[in-house]
């Protein structure tokens, strides 16, 4: 089949973006520039620690080595979150699962943000009025973990529309999309840490980006309309939409209320699917589907049945 010259564009940068981060040779240089951060951070907050660091750097650099774990952690989610926008293309209950899998990332990385604001070495008399906390976020974080095994087993993707100039074209507007979020992504990553380091203000990256991200949620599932326009669909894409929603609600919501709000949108995540799967249309519906189909593709008078 041939894509016009746009469409064929958009596919060769979707491609290459998704090669250099998705490929082997991508996720290794991942690995390494992770792994060079850690110990980066560890060494600059020990050189900070002591006093060598010049007074400009030091102001926005912090003295507890815990820091370091938050900050590598921060930068693993940034990656999560542009393989979750590659998984828009392919599947929307991945897109999703990969939604809930960054939650219980981002929970489990407020765990050593709490623990960053205490003393070096820490002590109980400190932690003691954060463990209820810290305690919320790793069950809610294991508990989401377990529910997300049991959705992925749950997925059985099958196409919205048969034709493959629809199901094309419908690739091509999600790659589309998914371009233009990493791109919305990098400007609100480098705005947020800029205000943050020489502000003092909140960074707020991932809370920010997962507002748009319901938006998204939304225009894919407006353009899966135009491809198969059946009730089950439907359901489901804004079922999700709704789940997006809830986790950017736990993102806002502090522990550890937060920990039952993201367990809530995994549990919804879930029921979702298996309500899905477990969806029989009604004969109506199906001889409506029929009926659009039969429309879209007519077949030949001269080889019809009645002809």
């Amino acid at each position: 089949m041939v894509l016009n010259p746009f469409y064929t564009r958009v596919n060769a940068v979707f491609d290459r973006v998704e090669h250099l981060f998705e490929s082997a040779k991508g996720q290794r240089r991942i690995g390494s520039l992770l792994v060079i951060l850690f110990l980066g951070g560890l060494l600059g907050i020990e050189i900070n620690n002591m006093g060598w660091m010049p007074a400009s750097l030091a102001a926005i650099t912090p003295t507890n080595h815990l820091e370091a774990i938050q900050l590598v952690f921060t930068a693993l989610l940034v990656f999560e979150v542009i393989s979750l926008l590659f998984s828009l293309v392919y599947s929307v209950s991945i897109s999703v699962g990969k939604q809930v899998e960054i939650l219980s990332l981002v929970m489990l990385r407020n765990i050593f943000k709490e623990v960053s604001t205490l003393h070096e070495p820490v002590i109980w008399d400190e932690i003691s009025t954060i463990i209820i906390n810290i305690s919320a976020l790793a069950l809610g974080a294991l508990a989401i973990f377990v529910i997300l095994g049991f959705y992925y087993r749950h997925i059985h993707e099958v196409p919205i529309n048969p034709d493959e100039k629809d199901t094309a074209t419908f690739i091509i507007a999600k790659k589309l999309i998914a371009l233009a979020m990493m791109t919305a992504f990098a400007l609100i990553f480098v705005w947020n840490w800029w205000h943050s380091l020489l502000h003092g203000v909140d960074n707020r990256v991932f809370e920010t980006f997962f507002t748009l991200l319901i938006f998204s949620d939304i225009l894919i599932m407006l353009f899966s309309m135009r491809y198969g326009s059946s009730y089950r669909v439907a359901f489901r894409n804004s079922g999700f939409a709704i789940a997006t929603l809830l986790i950017r609600v736990a993102l806002i919501t502090p522990a550890p209320f937060n920990a039952l709000v993201g367990i809530g949108s995994a549990m919804l995540v879930l029921g979702i699917r298996l309500a899905y799967n477990a969806y029989v249309p009604s004969r109506y519906q199906q001889q409506r589907e029929t009926l659009r189909r039969r429309d879209d593709h007519p077949k030949n008078p001269c080889t019809s049945e009645h002809a």
